[in-house]
């Protein structure tokens, strides 16, 4: 390898070196000699001096990380290091079209007389002006405040829904379920669940649909189709 005479600085990034290296060794941008590359890289950054290291740290974790997928391809078929030779490749494809394109718009650019003002005071406007319950700036303030509120004691109003709750079994509702196959009543499976049903009826409803495809009583089909078996078929 010839002698760089080159400073880190006049490269605006790791990617803008690791691009010019493969345009100077005529690489193919999307075939990179993955390992000379990387050896190119380490030896320009190996030549930094201690005051440089601080200002060219992005250079030494990029670094880091080829030596890193060189160890990678030193074994023997590693899918690891053709994922990160993939994702290498696509940040210098990336990097090399963004900078194509940074440079036809300076081409664009030269010529044209720029005018650039300052940029406008903004008036800010400190009244809030919309309008809350009271409620809920009370709670704001106890919250700002640190102040835990207190739970209100729980009445007996608010457990009577559930302790009047009708109480269905499961043996009823096998019943309703065949007595409605049969008569035709019922044809699908969600015909069997209302929704305006309590949710002791949904429940019992569930585990009598169970009960019966476990019993080999009925039959679902993939379009939720129900079908009676009768003995016949048992057999």
């Amino acid at each position: 390898m010839e002698g760089m005479t080159f400073k880190l600085d006049q490269f605006e990034g790791p990617l803008d070196l690791l691009l010019y290296l493969v345009s100077k060794n005529k690489m193919n941008l999307y075939d990179i000699e993955i390992v000379s590359l990387i050896d190119q890289y380490v030896s320009v950054v190996h030549e930094l001096s201690p005051e440089q290291m601080e200002s060219a740290s992005e250079f030494i974790e990029m670094a880091a990380r080829l030596v890193q997928m060189k160890s990678y391809f030193l074994l023997p078929k590693s899918e690891e290091a053709e994922r990160m030779k993939e994702e290498l490749t696509g940040l210098l494809v990336e990097y090399s079209m963004c900078k194509e394109v940074a440079g036809k718009l300076k081409q664009m650019s030269e010529g044209i007389y720029h005018v650039v003002r300052l940029p406008a005071e903004i008036q800010f406007d400190t009244e809030y002006r919309l309008h809350h319950d009271v409620y809920l700036l009370e709670n704001a303030y106890n919250a700002l405040q640190g102040r835990s509120v207190k739970k209100r004691t729980p009445q007996q109003e608010q457990f009577e829904p559930l302790t009047t709750a009708p109480f269905v079994s499961v043996g009823s509702r096998i019943i309703a379920v065949l007595r409605g196959l049969v008569t035709g009543r019922v044809k699908r499976l969600r015909q069997l669940f209302q929704a305006n049903g309590s949710r002791s009826q949904t429940v019992a409803t569930f585990l009598a649909v169970l009960e019966l495809v476990r019993a080999g009583r009925i039959e679902i089909a993939e379009d939720e189709t129900l079908k009676v078996k009768r003995k016949r078929e048992e057999r």
